[in-house]
Formats: structure tokens, sequence, C-alpha cells
């Protein structure tokens, strides 16, 4: 899987450069301000499910393009944004300065909000080969819905709302299902939408599938930040903490927290027990998520 996932980062890294090269320098602090954010590595985890879904549905690599570079322009808008001082005020992000950090406040809030814009650019004026009018504007259509108010930027209003406050699990479940589980439900819908594959039972399995280990994914953040380190983390380990933000582990204990993480993983390999094509890769993605020290 961590070959797979190596090879789709490369390929992310060389697409996101040229992109950015390609870009008239209207003001050059603001583009490096993107670049640096946007170029700053990272797991790439969301392109990574838009990739290996695609094809595993058949998709060309070429119209997974598009959608991968824009999920992954969303995703760094919203780091960038969650980073500033008025929401979480962290000062890494993948073991380098976070952009308001290396750059200013001002610049960070342009940066991510023309990386917002661009994701829009990017999947809307890609030139797909074998994807439909109708599929395109419905790609459009779950980003915006996906990364809004009912999406990842409703979820991080949740979370600055219940800082310092106690929250029911069951609040916190909802919470991280908008805040992170929201944008990696929406790689897997692009995947399914770039796809010649039209089958509705099919595509319920794999939203159940992406829940599942978006809420899998928070669960062992949460655990990391605990247990982590800053050095491998590329962020302030015990940040969590020291916020006074209710996490898994808060709620349930430290054990019981890495039980929910591999019971998740579980469901989501269930779900890809009942589709057709060959999982693997999906299924070692569940895995690496819960695995991961960063």
């Amino acid at each position: 899987m961590l070959v797979a996932l190596s090879h789709y980062q490369q390929r992310l890294e060389q697409l996101l450069t040229q992109q950015l090269d390609a870009r008239p320098v209207s003001d050059p602090v603001l583009l490096e301000a993107m670049r640096y954010s946007l170029l700053l590595g990272g797991k790439r985890l969301r392109p990574y499910l838009v990739y290996s879904c695609g094809q595993m549905l058949g998709a060309s690599l070429t119209d997974l393009d598009g959608p991968a570079c824009a999920i992954e322009a969303l995703h760094t808008y919203s780091l960038i944004h969650d980073d500033l001082p008025a929401m979480d005020n962290d000062d890494l992000r993948r073991g380098k300065p976070t952009c308001h950090k290396a750059f200013d406040e001002a610049n960070a809030i342009l940066a991510g909000d023309a990386l917002q814009a661009l994701a829009f650019e990017w999947l809307s004026l890609h030139p797909y080969q074998n994807v439909s009018a109708p599929r395109i504007v419905a790609m459009v259509q779950q980003l915006a819905l996906l990364s809004g108010y009912n999406g990842m930027c409703g979820g991080q209003a949740i979370d600055l709302a219940h800082t310092d406050k106690k929250m029911t699990l069951d609040a916190l479940e909802q919470m991280h299902r908008l805040k992170t589980g929201a944008l990696i439900e929406c790689a897997i819908r692009f995947a399914y939408l770039a796809s010649p594959v039209d089958n509705e039972q099919h595509l319920t399995a794999l939203v159940r599938y992406s829940r599942a280990i978006g809420l899998a994914f928070q669960v062992q953040d949460d655990i990391l930040d605990i247990e982590g380190d800053t050095a491998v983390l590329g962020k302030t380990a015990g940040s969590d903490q020291k916020a006074n933000k209710a996490t898994y582990p808060s709620l349930l204990g430290l054990d019981q927290a890495k039980q929910k993480a591999i019971q998740l993983v579980e469901q989501a390999q269930a779900e890809l027990h009942s589709l057709p094509y060959d999982t693997t890769a999906l299924a070692g993605l569940a895995q690496y998520v819960i695995a991961r020290q960063y």
C-alpha cells in the first residue's frame, strides 16, 4: 500500500507544481504562500483515495488528476485556516512553520481563500476524456456541499464552539464526521463520478467505507496527540490536551479509543467485502489509517 501511496504522491506533487508554475504572477508573495503550503508534503490521503478508488472502478488516471488536485487544494486551504491564531493557533504544520508564521496572517488568509477557489477551478476546467458534463457538475456540487456549512466548515465551527466545554460521544462523532470525514467521503464520491460505474448500491458501500475510515483517522489523530512525538507528527503534540478539547481518549480512555479505531477499520473492511472489485488498495488504506505514526 505504501508503495502505491508513494507513486500517487509523486504524480500529484508533479501536477501541483506544474499547475502553480503555469499561474500568471499577479502577486508574488501570495503565490509563494500558496506554493509553500500546497507543496509542503503530507500524506496526500484524499488524492490517494481519488486515484486508488477511481482506478478500481475503471476511471483513467488522467480523468482522476483534476479531482485529485482539487481536493488537495481544498484540504490545504482548510489546514492554513485551521492553523490561524483565531482557530487552533498552531506554529507547526508538517514539520515546518505554519503559513501565517512563514508569511503573515493576512497572506495566510488570502492563500487559503485562493486555494479554495483554485480547487473549484481545477475541478470544473480539467480536460476530462470520459466523464460526462452532468457528472462534472455533480463533482462540483459535492465539493461545495462537503466542504461548506454542512460539511468541513460546519465541523470546524462545532469544534471551536466546544473548546473547553464538555461534549457527548455522539456530538464528538458528528463533529468529526463533518470536520475530517466529509472531505474523505468527497474523495470517494469524486472517484465514483469520474468512473464509468453507475450502481447506487456500490456507491453506498463505498461511502460507508469512507465514513468509517474518516472517523478512524480522527480517532488515531486523537491518540497520536497523546502518544506521538512532535518531530514525527510534524505538528505540536499535546495541543488538543493543552486546549482542553474533547477527544476520543478524553471521553473513552486511551485503551477504549484504540479499540474504537480497530472497530471502525473492521466496519470499513466489511463494506469492501460486499463489492465485486479488487479492493486491496482500499483495504490497505484502512489499516494504514490506524497504523500511522503521523
